[in-house]
């Protein structure tokens, strides 16, 4: 009679319910590695539900190549073929620095949405759900690198780099991506609103992009304007981009690069993370 009573409480689900929570036992508190990746396949699922989000890595890269290579290669460089082998580096790095302003934006929706609330009340390492996101978009990265090289091919660009000068070049710029990121975290959690943070990415990344060595060689600008162009994050990565893709970067170049990188993680990711903690 015991067991038949016993059975009973067993295949009731309210049953069950009140001895997991009337046991005491509690879960084991997840470790940094694995709710980073719960974060990670939260925003892997938002790609997924709203694909409509991937334009910005799928279309736009194809927009610009194929825009600045047949209307101005024929006018800077005097041939596209040849402009094409200048420019696709300097794209590259152009639409991977613009495209992570999503982070930010996303950082920012769920603050306003109050579902950021609600993670710093979990009992999780509290960087995941922001280490999560900016993992998730490397992969972002790696689609539009993958994309732009693609087409470059198709249209005619040939890297003297070979293949392991390609995987070097798109290494390299998701290193530095990865670290410029954590700019936009600072200021998606400082503004209140997404179109505040798109016109601040406006102002930055506008000048940053386009006066660089992106399109155009330094030696061809103002000399008052070359110092700006040498000094530019833009150009740098540019500079080693172009450079490995076609087998005559240096040493100098990549390791600036590493440098601006280590700069920029050093300074934002812990104001990051101060700001997050802090949140009101």
């Amino acid at each position: 009679m015991t067991d038949v009573i016993e059975r009973r409480e067993t295949d009731n689900p309210d049953a069950r319910l009140h001895a997991a929570v009337a046991s005491g036992n509690r879960p084991a508190r997840p470790n940094a590695a694995a709710s980073t990746a719960a974060f990670a396949t939260r925003a892997l699922l938002r790609i997924k539900h709203v694909p409509e989000q991937m334009f910005d890595v799928t279309v736009f890269p194809i927009i610009f190549l194929l825009m600045f290579t047949y209307l101005f290669g024929g006018a800077i460089a005097g041939s596209t073929a040849d402009y094409l082998q200048f420019l696709l580096p300097g794209i590259l790095v152009m639409t991977v620095a613009q495209i992570t302003i999503y982070t930010g934006i996303d950082l920012n929706n769920d603050i306003r949405k109050g579902i950021f609330d609600r993670f710093r009340t979990l009992p999780i390492w509290l960087p995941s759900a922001l280490v999560g996101a900016l993992l998730v978009d490397v992969i972002r990265y790696t689609i539009a690198s993958a994309i732009m090289i693609a087409l470059g091919f198709a249209l005619g660009f040939r890297p003297e780099g070979g293949a392991m000068g390609l995987f070097s070049a798109v290494l390299l710029i998701l290193v530095f991506a990865f670290s410029f990121s954590w700019i936009w975290t600072v200021f998606g959690l400082i503004v209140r609103s997404e179109k505040t943070l798109m016109m601040i990415s406006f102002m930055v990344l506008m000048p940053l992009t386009f006066v660089s060595n992106v399109f155009v060689a330094p030696e061809t600008l103002p000399s008052w304007l070359q110092g700006f162009v040498e000094i530019n994050p833009i150009s740098l990565l540019a500079t080693a981009v172009r450079g490995l893709m076609h087998g005559t970067a240096t040493a100098g170049d990549v390791l600036w690069v590493l440098i601006v990188s280590v700069v920029m993680t050093a300074i934002f990711a812990p104001i990051t993370l101060y700001l997050y903690r802090n949140k009101n």
